[in-house]
């Protein structure tokens, strides 16, 4: 079945840059020449994503004109697709876990409040699938991407859809953005992860140069193990998220007693839900306001939650100042 509705709008806006400002071949400073525009459907989200592409203005340049996108764009989905990977993570968990049919599948989606078709689950399904067959590739075609390179960026991380349920490990070439291997594992052993960087390793017609990945564990001996000698750095984003946790433990109390100081909300829009007057729907429209701000929580730490909340709340009642004094002068002017 087609989808019968349009897509929803987004409800969220990210602007995603590469994290690379010079070029990986001739190591001159590489510009922001354009923007991409893409909407992805999440499981949580329906995001507006602003890309900043970069390229190398170096004539000389094997990398001459060739487009560096963002590299968090290929953590949230696949190229020109409108789902994230976590939606075809739980779509393949659903399936191959749970033994669910495409029509049940579709039924769990728009549970989570994921508006999609029946044809979208059955287009997801075979994604991933292709996914996980990737281990399967063909060595010729990786040769052929990677000849003009010296060397690959691997980036290894796992997507999980809901606990307990098959984690799929994702392991992607930064440099040239394409997505070496994928597999669902039940567990993330030391030994399991190890594996997967030997198949890659086997396959890459390069030598491996580095790696990025969060700081687990098993997954850090996995590569110390299988790739001996090549560095290893940090997620950035993981890096600043711990090395931001107290400021984030504190903006997080911060915005708990925010949400103190707002409490009772509920209670004002039942005093005028069944008011038609203009001053209800007013009431209404900034008790939404209000709601809207304390429901939508930040990224930590690029986006803190508090500060956040804090900003918003301060427009309202900035808002509700200046029509208090209009109100104000209007009242002394027919006096």
């Amino acid at each position: 079945m087609a989808r019968k509705s349009c897509r929803p709008k987004p409800n969220l806006e990210r602007v995603l840059q590469p994290l690379r400002r010079r070029c990986p071949s001739c190591g001159q400073r590489m510009q922001v020449q354009y923007h991409n525009y893409r909407t992805v459907t999440t499981l949580k989200d329906v995001v507006r994503l602003t890309l900043k592409i970069r390229r190398c203005v170096n004539a000389s340049c094997a990398f001459f004109h060739k487009p560096y996108r963002p590299e968090g764009e290929g953590a949230l989905a696949l190229p020109e697709y409108e789902f994230g990977l976590d939606v075809i993570a739980l779509v393949g968990s659903l399936r191959f876990q749970n033994r669910m049919t495409v029509p049940e599948i579709h039924m769990e989606l728009v549970r989570r409040n994921v508006t999609i078709s029946e044809r979208s689950v059955t287009n997801l399904l075979e994604r991933y699938e292709e996914l996980l067959a990737l281990h399967l590739k063909d060595d010729g075609r990786l040769r052929d991407l990677l000849s003009e390179q010296k060397h690959a960026i691997l980036a290894i991380d796992g997507i999980q859809p809901d606990n307990g349920h098959e984690v799929l490990w994702v392991i992607r070439e930064i440099l040239s953005g394409e997505v070496l291997l994928a597999r669902a594992l039940l567990s993330a052993r030391q030994a399991e992860l190890g594996d997967l960087l030997d198949e890659v390793k086997r396959a890459l017609p390069i030598p491996v140069g580095g790696v990025v990945s969060d700081g687990q564990r098993s997954l850090r001996n996995a590569i110390e193990e299988s790739l001996p000698g090549v560095p290893y750095q940090l997620c950035q984003f993981h890096y600043l998220r711990e090395a931001a946790r107290p400021i984030h433990e504190a903006d997080r109390h911060a915005k708990k007693e925010l949400k103190k100081r707002v409490r009772g909300i509920r209670g004002i829009e039942r005093e005028v839900e069944d008011r038609g007057d203009p001053s209800a729907e007013l009431v209404s429209g900034y008790c939404a306001g209000v709601r809207g701000a304390i429901t939508d929580g930040g990224r930590p730490p690029l986006a803190a939650s508090g500060l956040l909340l804090r900003n918003r709340l301060y427009d309202i009642a900035t808002s509700l100042d200046r029509l208090t004094k209009k109100r104000a002068v209007r009242k002394n002017s027919t006096d």
